[in-house]
């Protein structure tokens, strides 16, 4: 079916089997019911990659596989196009002045992590358990219904309705930082105000949860000093993108392609 709905993809003459191409649309998302969304990304991403094989192969470089965990190397393909495009890119790390001149945009990105001093009320459930899910959801709701008319009575609620350990301090966490809760959880305290309760119950993995944030110290701004090497490494990850997407514009714009619906920066 494949063969007959896409054309096949020739890149300088070299004709890219479909199985390839098959292999490579496991990796790309598309919306249900349209499985040819991931094969024109495939053929895409299959068409960038010949492109830079046949550069390397023509420069003759030949693949020195790296170990990139212990025990895995890279593939042979993967090596060649590592060494081509450490050949053909060369980035110069950014100077003091633009490393400054970027961290002066907009000091205030630089920040050391937040602290949440949060407390919470559980009512645990398997959300794969629906009914399990929706009796918990009710009880959360009630819980999150009655916090809210008196914050006073979410320690006592706490102590007596949670499902957490917590409830022997009145559902008090502590203080946590980014990364030391489920992300569910995380992205409620990022929408909260201090002493402020969440609007409706927070679902996770463990169940759905009525949280309040108790007090929160924001993120003091770094100085310059302490972020210079980060700044000046992401500057020059994102110059070496760019010199990466200008190489492969160059390999299309002098590439005979059929099959594929490239052009320069539209990867």
């Amino acid at each position: 079916m494949q063969k007959t709905l896409f054309p096949d993809l020739i890149v300088n003459g070299e004709k890219v089997p479909n199985s390839a191409i098959a292999q490579e649309a496991q990796n790309h998302s598309a919306p249900s019911g349209k499985p040819g969304v991931a094969w024109r990304k495939a053929t895409d991403a299959i068409a960038i990659r010949t492109l830079l094989l046949q550069e390397a192969r023509r420069r003759g470089l030949e693949a020195d596989p790296a170990e990139v965990a212990p025990g895995k190397f890279e593939t042979e393909e993967e090596a060649l196009v590592r060494g081509l495009l450490d050949q053909a890119i060369d980035v110069a790390r950014p100077g003091e002045d633009e490393v400054m001149a970027e961290w002066l945009k907009d000091p205030s990105r630089f920040r050391t992590m937040p602290l949440w001093e949060v407390s919470h009320i559980l009512c645990a459930c398997d959300p794969t358990d629906a009914a399990a899910k929706a009796e918990a959801m009710a009880r959360a709701t009630e819980l999150t219904k009655l916090a809210l008319e008196n914050h006073l009575r979410f320690s006592g609620l706490a102590a007596r309705e949670s499902d957490c350990g917590s409830k022997s301090n009145g559902g008090a966490l502590g203080q946590l930082g980014p990364g030391d809760t489920v992300p569910e959880f995380e992205a409620a305290l990022k929408g909260l105000a201090q002493g402020e309760i969440t609007a409706e119950p927070v679902l996770s993995r463990y169940g759905y949860h009525v949280i309040r944030l108790d007090a929160v110290a924001e993120g003091q701004v770094l100085p310059f000093d302490a972020v210079r090497q980060k700044i000046s490494d992401a500057m020059e990850k994102a110059a070496w993108a760019e010199a990466a997407r200008d190489f492969v514009d160059q390999l299309i714009a002098s590439s005979e392609i059929s099959g594929a619906r490239l052009s320069a920066a539209e990867h």
